[in-house]
């Protein structure tokens, strides 16, 4: 049997979680105080996520750079490879909130987006 501790990031309460674990699979949850609790440790422990945020540059603007993010979650193990294909991005002013910046990012199936409007 395995136990994982986790802090929530599900809501501000911010709950200290303990996860029961045998051979891979989520045997029970402690320490939470709602169901969001319940399905952030679970998934966290198996299947971990996250929105990635960053800025690319942008060309023909008289700002250097626009803020992105992903517009879902992807697995935590393809950061680096979502940050590499960021870091190599450009946006064509203008740029609209939600304009796709870079479409199906490290072969994820989520877009990068723009999180700003800029001429």
């Amino acid at each position: 049997m395995e136990t994982r501790e986790l802090t929530c990031i599900g809501c501000p309460m911010g709950c200290h979680l303990t996860v029961q674990m045998d051979k891979g699979e989520v045997i029970s949850v402690s320490g939470n105080s709602c169901k969001i609790g319940d399905n952030y440790a679970r998934n966290e422990v198996i299947h971990p996520m996250r929105i990635v945020t960053s800025s690319v540059p942008v060309k023909g603007s008289n700002h250097a750079r626009v803020s992105v993010k992903t517009a879902a979650d992807v697995p935590k193990s393809a950061i680096f490879d979502v940050m590499a294909e960021i870091k190599n991005a450009q946006a064509n002013a203008p740029v609209r909130i939600g304009d796709v910046i870079i479409k199906n990012v490290a072969d994820t199936g989520v877009d990068i987006i723009a999180t700003k409007d800029y001429n």
